[in-house]
């Protein structure tokens, strides 16, 4: 008899997930950030770098900011920061940043993106919500 039972509720466990994965995904919230394969670089030194994103519950100023690494990978430029809505949709991010000619060249780099909140009173805090590293590759614009 318990044999029958454990097949029953094992059966019962699995129709229930084939059912559900519609509502699961209806519901389910996650915070991710990602970045496009490639960046440029303009003549001028303008550095841009892009993604998607998607976030929920931020009670605060949420921003999308984003860094790059080329040859020494000690050495990270920051490359601008854009303001971010938290409503679990997803969005796309773009940041540039003018940097000295020749600080950025043509070819491999590495990026970091992070999706970052500034909440609480008084002092406002860091709360970040998604971070992601990947390798992409320059183009001169």
């Amino acid at each position: 008899m318990f044999v029958r039972q454990a097949i029953g509720a094992a059966a019962g466990a699995a129709l229930l997930l084939l059912l559900a994965p519609s509502a699961v995904a209806r519901t389910a919230s996650f915070d991710e950030v990602t970045v496009d394969p490639t960046g440029t670089v303009a003549t001028d030194g303008t550095v841009t770098l892009s993604g998607t994103y998607r976030c929920t519950g931020a009670a605060g100023p949420v921003f999308v900011s984003s860094s790059v690494s080329q040859g020494d990978p000690r050495v990270r430029h920051a490359i601008g920061g854009s303001s971010a809505v938290c409503d679990g949709a997803e969005h796309r991010w773009t940041n540039s940043e003018k940097r000295a000619p020749g600080t950025l060249a043509q070819g491999a780099a590495h990026v970091e993106a992070t999706v970052m909140e500034l909440s609480g009173s008084g002092l406002p805090l860091p709360t970040f919500h998604a971070s992601t590293e990947r390798d992409i590759t320059v183009a001169v614009s």
